[in-house]
Order: C-alpha cells, then sequence, then structure tokens
C-alpha cells in the first residue's frame, strides 16, 4: 500500500480521512433538492452566502395559508457532524428541518458550512457568522437579498440553534453576538442547544456509558482542531474551561439544553447550564430525555421521545410568544 494511502481515521459507515488528507464522506453525498414538502407544506430553496468559499444555506419558510402579509420568527439553524461530517441537504437534516419548521412555525437558514479536516477550525465559527451577519443584513429594510427573509422574517424574533458541533456551533454564535452585536439592530433572543458537543478533561460520570464513542469524541476535535494546544480544554471545545470566556456574555435573552440519559455528552450539558445560571442573567432551561442516546431524533423521528423533545423545543420557542405583526 502508497504510505498515501494510509488511513489514519474512520468511522464507517460515515468518513475515511487518509494520510494524503484525501476526505471520503460516505454518506454526505447523498441529498434531496429543495422543494416542497407534501407531508408539511414547507417551502425550501438554497442559496449562496459567500460564493469565495462556496458557504451556503437552505432556506424554509411554513405554509403561510395565503397570507403573504404575515412576519414570523426566523431560526438560524447548524447542523451538526463533530464539525467533519453532514450538510444541510442531506435527508435527516432536510426532514427534521421541514418537519421543526412547519411546527415551530418560523422562517429558517440552514447554515451549509466548510468541514475540516479539509477547513480546520475555526472555519465553521467564521463561516456561520458570515451567515448569521448575512441573515441580520435583510432586517429593517436592509440590503439582504433574499425575498422570504426580507417579506416575511420577524427580526425581533431571531432564534439559534443546532445539534451536537451545531449546537456548540450556536452557543459561539451567541457569545459572538454578546461581545460584538449584530447590524441593523438585530438581537438574538432565544438559543436552543440540542445535545451539544462540548467536551473536557475534567471525568464525567456519562463519559463512562460509551467509552469508545467518548474517544472518538476527543479524536473528531483533534482531527477538526489540531491547532488546540490544550485539546479536549480549548474553550471552542469546553466553555468552562480556564481561560474560556465568561458565559455572563451571552448575546441572548432565554437558553434551552436538551440532554439525553444515555449520551456520553450528558454531564457535559448539565455543567453547562449549571454554569450558565450562576455566571448569566438570562433564563436557562435544561430538558433531558430518558433512555436515548446522542442525537437519537434523526434516526427514530417519529419516536415518541423524539415528539416530545421536538414539543419542548417548539414551546420554548413559541412562549410568551406575540401575535405576528403585519407589514403596513
Amino acid at each position: 500500500m502508497d504510505a498515501e494511502d494510509e488511513i489514519v481515521f474512520e468511522l464507517l459507515p460515515l468518513i475515511r480521512i487518509y494520510k494524503s488528507g484525501r476526505v471520503e464522506r460516505y454518506q454526505d453525498n447523498e441529498t434531496v433538492p429543495a422543494s416542497v414538502d407534501p407531508a408539511t407544506g414547507v417551502s425550501s430553496k438554497d442559496v449562496v452566502i459567500v460564493a469565495e468559499t462556496g458557504v451556503s444555506a437552505r432556506l424554509y419558510v411554513p405554509d403561510l395559508g395565503g397570507d403573504g402579509q404575515r412576519r414570523i420568527p426566523v431560526l438560524v439553524y447548524f447542523h451538526g457532524g463533530a464539525f467533519c461530517i453532514g450538510n444541510p441537504f442531506m435527508p435527516m437534516f432536510h426532514n427534521y428541518l421541514n418537519s421543526l419548521v412547519a411546527r415551530a412555525h418560523v422562517v429558517a437558514v440552514s447554515v451549509n458550512y466548510r468541514l475540516a479536516p479539509e477547513h480546520p477550525i475555526p472555519a465553521a465559527y467564521e463561516d456561520s457568522w458570515k451567515a448569521l451577519r448575512w441573515v441580520a443584513s435583510h432586517a429593517n429594510g436592509g440590503p439582504g437579498p433574499d425575498r422570504w427573509l426580507a417579506d416575511h422574517a420577524d427580526f425581533d424574533r431571531l432564534f439559534l440553534a443546532g445539534d451536537s458541533a451545531g449546537a456548540n456551533i450556536a452557543h459561539h454564535m451567541a457569545m459572538r453576538v454578546g461581545a460584538e452585536g449584530l447590524e441593523r439592530g438585530v438581537h438574538v433572543q432565544r438559543v436552543v442547544l440540542v445535545h451539544p458537543y462540548f467536551l473536557g478533561s475534567e471525568p464525567v460520570e456519562s463519559a463512562a456509558i460509551n467509552p469508545e464513542m467518548t474517544a472518538r469524541l476527543e479524536r473528531f476535535w483533534k482531527l477538526a482542531c489540531p491547532t488546540a494546544v490544550a485539546g479536549v480544554d480549548d474553550p471552542m471545545i469546553n466553555p468552562l474551561a480556564d481561560g474560556a470566556p465568561s458565559l455572563a456574555g451571552m448575546g441572548c435573552k432565554r437558553v434551552l439544553v436538551c440532554v439525553l440519559a444515555e449520551d456520553v455528552l450528558r454531564d457535559r450539558g448539565r455543567a453547562y447550564c449549571h454554569r450558565l445560571r450562576e455566571k448569566w442573567w438570562g433564563e436557562v432551561e435544561l430538558y433531558e430525555t430518558d433512555g436515548k442516546g446522542h442525537t437519537f431524533h434523526f434516526l427514530d423521528p417519529t419516536c415518541e421521545e423524539a415528539l416530545a423533545q421536538d414539543r419542548a423545543i417548539c414551546c420554548f420557542l413559541d412562549r410568551e410568544r406575540t401575535r405576528e405583526s403585519v407589514i403596513e
């Protein structure tokens, strides 16, 4: 075997990485086109955000029942995949967004950021920040080019969400909003972190649920961010690490964290909630599902636990909802 064909990382049937730098992703190529979903009535389309780097997004809008003047919340969503796998066009993410948009009645922007190891961290964060700023550029008559956002998004109700690594990204975007703000007077109101991908060197009980998966997630982080001198205690993967920015700077009003009783990341999510409650002025909610493992809702989206988690997320996003504003 040629040395360049030596496999340095493999997780089948998802990904194989060679010493040469070649990456084979076996499920990322299975994609579905944007469409009108017959089950939910949700419409989707694809847009390019940064042509030079290929940053793009899939936009979703629910069936507005013929009321084209209605403004509804806008949700910016970041998919998971340990920063190395996935895209918004895969069936599991596309189907989930169709369902979530219909249930929560939001305009959604599912961000397609660049993946490691070809584009190591912080590329995913920088791409996601550019996407979030692009969304905000449509507020208050701004120059943003997309009519769905310009015509239907209520930017007084801007939400962020993500699963696994996408939840990690959503956290960092909220922190950056707190530090830098967004253009055109836009503020993030709520953030949903679903099974967040946070690590750390401090031992936690849940890591022993599946030691092999714990080791795999740590290995993925090394692949995604080879320059992280502190390893799993780098503030990008461990927001509770010494030297990490204070969670007091979180740039939103409410946070929901979803964890799973059988997830190796469970205790990291719980600790994050505890620290956030200690340091931050906003409202923090923890939703825990029994008997399920990491991102189970993609594998079994119609099981009762997945539906209950969906209801919890939609309730959180809809709480104290004001009446939809109407274009004058």
